[in-house]
Formats: C-alpha cells, sequence, structure tokens
C-alpha cells in the first residue's frame, strides 16, 4: 500500500482569532471529504490567552491582558487556559479513514506518540501522562495534567486538547520554549500558592536541555516525528481558497475583547 500522504502547513506568526479559525476551516473542510489531512505548525504575532471552548472567561483577568497587549480568544477545543508566547504551536487534523483511532483516549494515544518522539528527536525524554494529577479546578492548563498530555518526569511539558466532527478529529498543543510565570500568574489571577506551583510543576525546552531551541529545529524535529510514528509522508503546501475564505469568515467568534466595557 502506498504511504498515505499529509499536508504540511508552516506559518509565520498571525493574530490568535486568525490562528483557531484556520485550525476549524481545516478541520470542517477534512470532515467534509474537501481538505486532506494536515500538519499546521505555527506562532502568534502577539502574546496571547487561549481559553477552552467551554472555559468561563471570567477565570481571565481582561483588563491585565489588555494592559500587556495580549490577545484572548476562545479555542475551538476543550480545556484549560494557555498563554501561548515563546512556543511552536502544532495542529493536526486527520480522521479515522486515516488511520487514527475513533475516541477521545485512543486518538490521543495515537497522535501524542508523535509528540513524544519529536521531544526525544530535540533531547527531551518526554513521556504520555500516566494519570491526571493538580488543581482540577485551576483556570491555568499548566496547573493540571491530564493522559493527553506529555511530562518530563513529574513535570508537565505540554498539554494538547481535541475536538471532532464526524470522523475527524483536530488536536493542538504547544511545544514551550520558555514561559513567563509572572504574566502566567496575573492573567489567570493566581495566588502565591499556586504561581509557586505553576513555577514548580511545569517545564520547558529551554529549562529541560539548558539552551533555547531555534523554531526551525523544533519544526523539522515534529515534522520527522510525525512521519517516522504515524508512517505518513508529508508534503509541504498552504491553505486552500476556501479554507482562507471560512476562516475569514468564522474568525470574529474566536476573539474575545479584552477593552473594559465603559457604562
Amino acid at each position: 500500500m502506498p504511504t498515505p500522504v499529509w499536508r504540511l502547513i508552516i506559518d509565520g506568526p498571525v493574530r490568535g482569532a486568525m490562528n483557531m479559525a484556520l485550525d476549524r476551516a481545516v478541520l470542517d473542510l477534512h470532515a467534509l471529504g474537501t481538505a486532506p489531512p494536515t500538519l499546521r505548525l505555527y506562532r502568534w504575532e502577539v502574546p496571547t490567552v487561549s481559553i477552552g471552548r467551554f472555559q468561563p472567561v471570567e477565570q481571565v483577568d481582561l483588563v491585565a491582558c489588555e494592559r500587556r497587549g495580549f490577545d484572548v480568544v476562545r479555542r475551538p477545543t476543550g480545556g484549560r487556559g494557555v498563554l501561548h508566547d515563546d512556543e511552536l504551536t502544532y495542529c493536526m487534523v486527520a480522521g479515522t479513514g486515516d488511520g487514527v483511532p475513533r475516541g477521545v483516549a485512543a486518538s490521543y494515544r495515537h497522535l501524542s506518540a508523535a509528540l513524544a518522539e519529536a521531544y526525544a528527536l530535540l533531547g527531551v525524554p518526554a513521556q504520555v501522562t500516566a494519570r491526571s494529577r493538580g488543581e482540577k479546578g485551576a483556570g491555568a492548563c499548566y496547573l493540571h495534567a491530564t493522559p493527553a498530555d506529555l511530562s518530563l518526569g513529574a513535570a508537565k511539558l505540554s498539554g494538547s486538547a481535541q475536538v471532532w466532527k464526524d470522523d475527524a478529529v483536530l488536536q493542538h498543543g504547544c511545544f514551550v520554549i520558555s514561559r513567563d510565570v509572572a504574566a502566567e500568574a496575573e492573567v489567570f489571577r493566581l495566588d502565591a500558592s499556586r504561581r509557586s506551583a505553576l513555577d514548580e510543576t511545569t517545564a520547558t525546552l529551554e529549562g529541560a536541555l539548558g539552551a533555547a531551541p531555534s523554531i526551525e529545529t523544533i519544526a523539522e524535529a515534529v515534522a520527522a516525528a510525525v512521519e517516522r510514528v504515524l508512517g505518513v509522508t508529508l508534503d509541504p503546501g498552504s491553505f486552500s481558497d476556501e479554507e482562507r475564505e471560512l476562516a475569514l469568515a468564522g474568525v470574529a467568534e474566536h476573539a474575545v475583547a479584552t477593552a473594559p466595557r465603559r457604562a
């Protein structure tokens, strides 16, 4: 049988709401059979807080985000809030017809194996988190680990989130190079104990390696790992006109206003 071919899209920095709208457009059109299975790697034009699909926006300090110049967006996927800054974000869109097993737990194991291999290629011995731990009620994603995440020893290294549409799944997450704990503590309203927990129970690529890898190095590792572990060939490509039009039409639904309301 021929090796399955996935599209590889490597984006430059994009504003937060458009990043989410592009991910969702690929999912919607893949579910319809008009977009190929895709690995998208991208960055953020400005630091951006993304909140989960069902997460209360009250768990984010919008005034602090406005003051810092951060975007705030609502993801199409679930989970808790994440501050995206010094990182490379990935999005994988594929379906059961592309070899992804049906069901949240099985699909996480399947796709996250490629992420663990990417970390290994970078020199970081990451493992899929064995069991849930941390603060379930915390608004910040990195204070709670689930079996959908990757860990370095006892420290959470990165998280992932999913949404399904028919037989297609979108999974995205991030490879964090460094983190601004003070900014995260402020935007997620973390008290001193939770800020300390965030600092002590999370890991970054820079911390694990002793130096910050380049975005290009991380992207190469992710692409190589996806090909090796998922048994696919990545073909560099770009968004179709249909995907761009759908994203532009849906960008507003992902944007969260940060400016305080006037009386």
